[in-house]
C-alpha cells in the first residue's frame, strides 16, 4: 500500500476528465449559481464550547480498513450523529476506494440541520463547483494533493462559492509550505486539519498532532483527525488547546454510533 495517495490522486484526475466531458465547467458554474447559500462550517467547528467540536463522519469504507460497515444507512447515520452532538457532519464521496457518493451528501444534506463537509481528493475547482451543487457546505483540501498555485486557486474559488475549506496536512514540510495560506482570502473560510494518518502508508498516530503543535499559530481553527477512539484521547487533546476533532472509522464500527458519539464527546 506504499503511497496508495499518489495512485488515488492519478484515478481522481481521470474521474474529472471523465465528468467534464460528460458536464462542463460552464454549464455546472451557471447551475451552482441557483443553489442555496451554504451552512455557517466554520462557526460550527469553532464555536466555544464546555466540550469538544466533533465532525462526525459517514463512511462505508477505507483502503486501509476495508468494508467498515456493512449496513450502511447514510442519512440514519447522519440522523443519528445530529441526536448525539456532532457539531458538523463529514461525508465520504469517493467511490473507487472509500464506496462513497456526492448521492450519499445530497440525502444527508436534506435529512440534518448540520453543516456537512464533501470528503474528497479535491484537485480541480471543478469539484468544488460539483460540492456546491451537491449542497456542501465545506470541502476537504489535501496539501500533499496540491501544488501551492493550485492551492491557491482551489481556497480563492471555494470562497467565492461560500464554501468552509479544511485543509488538511500530514507533513511538517507541508504545514510549513501552506500555514501562510490558511484564512486566505477570507479568515472565516479557512480550518486546519492536522491527518494524525500518513495517507501514503495509512498508519495512524493521535500523538502527531500533538507533535505538531507548535507549528499552529491559531489552535482556534484547528481540527485533529484520525485515530480518536476514546473520550481519553479527546481528553488529550483538549488539554493540549485542541477543541475541535473529526471522527469516523472508530463511530462507523459501533453498533450504535449515536451512543458512541455520546461517549466519545462526554466519558
Amino acid at each position: 500500500m506504499a503511497n496508495i495517495l499518489e495512485q488515488i490522486v492519478a484515478d481522481k484526475r481521470a474521474e474529472v476528465a471523465a465528468a467534464k466531458a460528460e458536464l462542463p465547467l460552464e454549464r455546472l458554474e451557471a447551475e451552482a449559481v441557483h443553489t442555496p447559500r451554504p451552512r455557517n462550517f466554520f462557526k460550527a467547528v469553532t464555536q466555544k464550547r464546555d466540550r469538544v467540536n466533533v465532525i462526525a463522519e459517514v463512511k462505508k469504507a477505507s483502503p486501509s480498513a476495508g468494508l467498515i460497515r456493512e449496513d450502511f444507512d447514510p442519512v440514519a447515520l447522519a440522523q443519528a450523529y445530529e441526536r448525539g452532538g456532532a457539531a458538523a457532519i463529514s461525508c465520504l464521496t469517493d467511490e473507487k476506494y472509500f464506496q462513497g457518493s456526492l448521492k450519499y451528501l445530497k440525502k444527508i444534506k436534506r435529512a440534518v440541520d448540520l453543516p456537512v463537509l464533501r470528503k474528497d481528493f479535491l484537485i480541480d475547482k471543478y469539484q468544488l463547483f460539483e460540492a456546491r451543487m451537491a449542497g456542501a457546505d465545506a470541502v476537504l483540501l489535501i496539501a500533499e494533493c496540491l501544488t501551492e498555485g493550485e492551492l491557491v486557486d482551489m481556497l480563492i474559488c471555494a470562497t467565492q462559492l461560500k464554501l468552509t475549506v479544511l485543509l488538511e496536512v500530514h507533513d511538517t514540510d507541508s504545514l510549513l509550505r501552506v500555514r501562510h495560506h490558511i484564512g486566505f482570502p477570507h479568515s472565516q473560510y479557512c480550518l486546519l486539519g492536522i491527518n494524525n494518518r500518513d495517507l501514503k502508508s495509512m498508519t495512524t498516530d493521535l500523538n502527531h498532532t500533538l507533535r505538531m503543535l507548535h507549528l499552529v499559530e491559531n489552535t482556534d481553527i484547528l481540527v485533529s483527525e484520525s485515530g480518536i477512539r476514546t473520550h481519553e484521547d479527546v481528553a488529550k487533546l483538549r488539554e493540549a488547546g485542541v477543541n475541535a476533532v473529526l471522527v469516523g472509522e472508530h463511530l462507523m464500527k459501533q453498533p450504535d454510533v449515536e451512543t458512541a458519539l455520546r461517549d466519545l464527546i462526554n466519558g
